[in-house]
């Protein structure tokens, strides 16, 4: 059994999806109804940066959709593989979004329009500066939590991203980041500052969520095939009804990737495709689980492969 996963923020590169834009008229359309719906050319952001613009959240988060989506198209309806058979689709944070585009639940202008409004959101709810994130290596999510507890109860320092075995990030007030990290330094342990310009997934984005409640729940949403596991609750979700309020959750929330690839395992799935730019989920589930087969798509060559 197979499941699709769908990459967040942090594997945009400038050029992303060029060789199957030049290739493929209807990853241009794509392209071009993603300009359209956002009424400034994130295509040529994508295509030709600078970096410094699409590393911008709000240009970020649909400039992966679009590719991811592009993707998926061109492995459907150009080389004939039906991936809506699959068992389940997944996306780490963002990617949910592209996971429901792909899933026929949402449509791309929609996808589009919430994911700019949701990256400017984001980024207006914290003044920059004032908050950070930091990736954990080597530390169990216990450890991490013992470690949280030991900070400054005034101010927010949460648990972000709880990616795989030994991978851990969390989010908060720039000052509990960097108590933290001194704190890391002492027992020898390895923590990396990650250049981002918010605290994402922790309760200072409670007014990101607030601002993109009324946009999601305005939305119109299918039903959905396959199902998606939802970052919120590492479960498997078929319900609509169900799926907007977690999208708003999501934005506050821990991003609980180790337990959703954990889930899908489970469930029998023993073949994971990534699709879209670069491949750091690949080597979040091969941390994960060694037997299961990973592979990923984020150039032409690699359909080959």
């Amino acid at each position: 059994m197979r499941a699709i996963l769908f990459p967040g923020q942090g594997s945009q590169y400038v050029g992303m999806g060029s060789d199957f834009y030049k290739k493929f008229d209807l990853v241009k359309k794509i392209f071009s109804t993603v300009d359209e719906s956002l009424g400034f050319p994130l295509s040529k952001l994508i295509l030709e940066g600078p970096e410094e613009k699409l590393k911008l959240t709000e240009n970020t988060q649909p400039a992966i959709m679009t590719v991811g989506v592009s993707i998926f198209n061109v492995l459907n309806k150009e080389f004939g593989l039906n991936l809506n058979n699959s068992k389940f689709f997944a996306g780490h944070s963002l990617g949910e979004y592209t996971a429901l585009v792909c899933s026929g639940s949402l449509s791309l202008e929609k996808a589009a329009y919430l994911l700019n409004e949701r990256g400017k959101s984001m980024q207006e709810a914290v003044p920059v500066g004032q908050g950070g994130m930091i990736a954990i290596l080597g530390m169990s999510i216990e450890e991490v939590e013992k470690e949280i507890n030991l900070l400054p109860k005034d101010d927010v320092c949460e648990i972000a991203n709880d990616n795989t075995t030994g991978q851990v990030v969390v989010s908060g007030k720039k000052i509990n980041i960097d108590i933290l990290n001194s704190n890391l330094k002492k027992i020898k342990k390895k923590g990396i500052i990650l250049p981002v310009s918010a605290p994402f997934h922790c309760s200072l984005m409670k007014k990101a969520a607030e601002k993109m409640k009324e946009k999601i729940e305005s939305t119109n949403f299918l039903n959905l095939k396959p199902n998606i596991i939802s970052n919120v609750t590492a479960k498997e979700e078929s319900d609509i009804n169900k799926i907007k309020p977690l999208l708003v959750d999501q934005i506050t929330s821990r991003v609980r990737w180790r337990e959703s690839v954990n889930y899908m395992i489970n469930q029998g799935v023993s073949e994971f495709l990534e699709i879209g730019p670069s491949k750091i989920l690949s080597g979040l589930v091969k941390k994960l689980n060694s037997n299961v087969k990973i592979s990923n798509i984020n150039v032409i060559e690699d359909i080959k492969k």
